[in-house]
């Protein structure tokens, strides 16, 4: 059994110390606790095939994102933040991290679903686009595999970003 997380007070993140780091193994219970907090389901997050990210604010875990790998392209999922950290860029700063990392592996999309925040998502470029557009991108994605075996994958919104070309790793 993990210990509870700590947790953060309202404060503006001005006056904290962010920090952006990646995930290791050992960092997935702190992930699962950060998304069950923010009510989003953990049952298909891995390491194996993704990179996640983990913002600390003063050494406190307030947010987390994941970037599932594929062919040129990748999937962010399990964006979050805490709501006592929110609309203080603390997710945009996650997201740009995805992003930096999709363009420096050379990918020229990014896909994500989100029925609830395309307005967010649109302000880094995301469009909508097909779930099979995805599927067929990246049929062996940990979050893929779980939303055709569940079946809500294709009631879901997707979204897609192209990126900047020519800047493979």
């Amino acid at each position: 059994m993990t210990e509870p997380a700590a947790t953060l007070s309202a404060v503006s993140l001005t006056d904290m110390h962010v920090k952006l780091r990646e995930a290791y193994a050992a960092d997935f219970d702190t992930i699962r606790d950060l998304l069950t907090r923010c009510g989003l389901t953990t049952g298909s997050v891995t390491h194996a095939g993704c990179t996640y990210w983990i913002a600390d604010l003063d050494g406190v875990p307030g947010g987390c994102i994941g970037l599932e790998h594929g062919p040129g392209v990748s999937l962010i999922r399990s964006t979050a933040v805490v709501p006592e950290a929110r609309s203080q860029g603390l997710g945009r700063a996650l997201v740009m991290s995805a992003l930096t990392q999709a363009t420096l592996l050379g990918n020229h999309t990014v896909y994500l679903f989100s029925e609830e925040a395309g307005e967010y998502w649109r302000r880094f470029g995301f469009e909508p686009a097909a779930p099979g557009e995805i599927i067929g991108a990246m049929p062996d994605a940990p979050q893929i595999v779980s939303g055709l075996t569940k079946g809500w994958i294709h009631a879901e919104q997707a979204w897609k970003c192209s990126l900047p070309s020519g800047t493979p790793a």
